[in-house]
């Protein structure tokens, strides 16, 4: 099965008609149309009706389509799940304020009955967790294993500072524990993980360097709230000149060896074991996803 990628995940405001209408043309691996933070109260009913509609009849390329619900305990959350349903060309559903798997569940009842009611093949659409409360971060991987639509999980660094009562900083050092502890449950479920927004969009340098920490931490993605930030992310998790000279030789080598029958095989004086030919094997899918 083809791997897609998920670098950057690129919010657009469900009220945005304009944004909604070229959401496709930036060059994101995905996009999120967002019903939850970005819209007023008063704007929520129009919101979703526009993004039901664009999604119906905008035929979107190359590109993935996740919307952000509004969460469970909310008046609006049904009626998103059901309208958005409706369209028939949506990809998952982010579930904000995601705290036990018991809310992925009672998400998963409700896709269900949607898909049955719109004629959709059952199970095609994805969950996307978002976790957002130290209650999530302790229910990590009880979320992320839920249910098997759920193939992605996610940060959110603003409400979860919220949550524990702190403010969020330049570093996100306070948030360093939780990022790690949802990368080790996601790698666990064997999922994607994204990484929170970086609000500052025109601190490019700053992206640039958190982008590098996440990805060292084991985020396979990152959500960017303008157009400007895409490319740095694409930048930080496209593999380096020395990282695919590194796996070529290592599978060549590797190969090599088993070939010859060999039951030590080395790459320029070290042993060459079956994680670290997964290592360079991941680095040439990449790749061969970007041609």
């Amino acid at each position: 099965m083809k791997i897609k990628l998920r670098r950057t995940m690129l919010y657009i405001p469900g009220n945005n008609p304009g944004m909604l209408q070229v959401a496709d043309i930036f060059g994101a691996d995905s996009v999120l149309f967002d019903l939850e933070d970005s819209v007023p109260l008063s704007e929520k009913d129009a919101a979703r009706d526009l993004v039901a509609n664009m999604i119906t009849y905008r035929a979107y390329e190359n590109i993935e389509i996740t919307v952000r619900v509004n969460p469970i305990t909310t008046s609006c959350f049904k009626n998103d799940v059901k309208e958005i349903i409706a369209s028939k060309n949506l990809q998952a559903i982010r579930l904000p304020k995601t705290n036990t798997p018991e809310d992925v569940s009672k998400l998963e009842e409700l896709i269900e009955k949607c898909e049955k009611e719109n004629g959709i093949k059952i199970g095609s659409i994805n969950i996307h967790p978002m976790i957002e409360t130290a209650l999530g971060v302790e229910n990590a991987f009880s979320i992320a294993t839920a249910s098997k639509r759920v193939n992605a999980i996610t940060i959110g660094g603003q409400d979860l500072t919220a949550d524990m009562g702190i403010a969020k900083t330049k570093t996100a050092e306070e948030i360093l524990w939780a990022r790690s502890r949802i990368v080790m449950a996601a790698k666990a479920a064997k999922i994607d993980v994204l990484d929170t927004v970086f609000t500052d969009i025109n601190d490019e340098e700053g992206l640039i360097e958190e982008t590098k920490l996440i990805k060292k931490i084991g985020f396979t993605g990152k959500a960017v709230i303008n157009p400007r930030q895409i490319d740095p992310v694409h930048k930080v998790f496209m593999p380096t000149e020395k990282e695919i000279k590194w796996a070529k030789e290592v599978i060549n080598a590797y190969n090599h060896g088993l070939n010859l029958g060999k039951g030590v095989i080395a790459c320029k004086g070290k042993m060459i074991d079956p994680p670290v030919v997964k290592r360079a094997e991941k680095i040439i899918t990449i790749l061969d996803l970007l041609k």
